[in-house]
């Protein structure tokens, strides 16, 4: 593995991609212009902490609305996964299935990790918000599942 591409700053254009949602859509993010647009990049559907970041997104989602934000998850899993994860956890936002990692890489979220002093390849959880222009207006990166749906939503907030 190359080494990772460096995250998009705050005040760039957002990398383009084109993934797969839950309904077997084909989501291009360009097409999405003329409002806000959150992207939460995470490790895998039904684990721990990627449930709990799911179910606060899921809980917060009527704010996210009220401020015209539209809410995406993406992570290496497939579509069929990304189902039953919705399904399980009834979500109510659309999941993006990169299993390529394309827009993962894209993002510079694809990186080593260390656990136990094991090392690997994984996605570092991360967020961006994405004002009607395309550009990044806010990142969240190294995030703790727990809360931060509610910082995304004050930090929102203040720069849209």
């Amino acid at each position: 593995m190359d080494t990772p591409k460096a995250m998009p700053e705050v005040g760039k254009k957002a990398p383009a991609f084109t993934l797969e949602s839950d309904t077997g859509e084909k989501i291009r993010l360009s097409t999405l212009q003329g409002k806000p647009v959150l992207l939460f990049f995470y490790p895998k559907d039904n684990t721990p902490g990627c449930t709990v970041e799911a179910k606060e997104f899921r809980d917060a989602l009527p704010q996210f609305k009220k401020m015209g934000i539209r809410v995406l998850g993406i992570s290496p899993d497939t579509v069929k996964s990304h189902c039953n994860f919705i399904e399980k956890q009834s979500l109510n936002y659309t999941l993006l299935a990169d299993p390529d990692k394309k827009a993962i890489e894209k993002y510079g979220l694809w990186v080593e990790k260390k656990l136990y002093g094991r090392v690997y390849w994984g996605v570092q959880r991360a967020t961006f918000l994405i004002d009607a222009k395309g550009k990044i207006v806010a990142t969240w990166t190294k995030v703790k599942p727990k809360g931060h749906a509610e910082q995304v939503l004050a930090e929102a907030k203040n720069v849209l």
